[in-house]
């Protein structure tokens, strides 16, 4: 089985990190327990899981993920404008806050505070990693043919 490539459909379990251009760490399994999924499972985007399609377990690789491939470039349509008193009056709103909002279907939605001036508050709930490249580096630990089938 450590043959195998990696395809549709096969599970894959990998250390991976994700890092800006300037080599800042935005997520990484290398210093803990790898990660397991299925290709086309949903965990991954698409663009990342591209990049990995024809690899197979112990190999290492570095890929740049640009924004078309990974979260897409900012919406500024997702910029959106609140008056102060639809937040709570203790909290104390400033720039970078991470607030979690429920969107029309009440599903949890995180919005970063771009701007406090007087009673406008600027809310981006673009993706944090939208418009940015991602150096995406990882290592094939194991690659399985995928189970999903046999739960249907």
């Amino acid at each position: 089985m450590s043959n195998l490539i990696i395809g549709s459909e096969s599970s894959v379990t990998l250390h991976f990190s994700l890092k800006f251009e300037d080599g800042a760490t935005v997520d990484s399994t290398f210093d803990k327990e790898p990660a397991t999924f299925v290709v086309g499972d949903g965990s991954l985007l698409t663009g990342f899981e591209n990049k990995l399609l024809g690899m197979t377990a112990g190999e290492k690789s570095t890929f740049t993920i640009l924004p078309e491939e990974g979260f897409g470039q900012p919406n500024p349509n997702n910029i959106q404008q609140f008056d102060r008193s639809h937040f709570s009056a203790d909290l104390e709103l400033s720039e970078g806050l991470v607030i979690s909002f429920a969107d029309a279907s009440q599903s949890e939605l995180p919005g970063v505070i771009k701007s406090v001036e007087g009673d406008v508050v600027m809310v981006d709930f673009n993706h944090p990693l939208a418009g940015k490249n991602i150096i995406f580096d990882v290592d094939i630990v194991a690659v399985k043919p995928s189970e999903i089938k046999a739960e249907s």
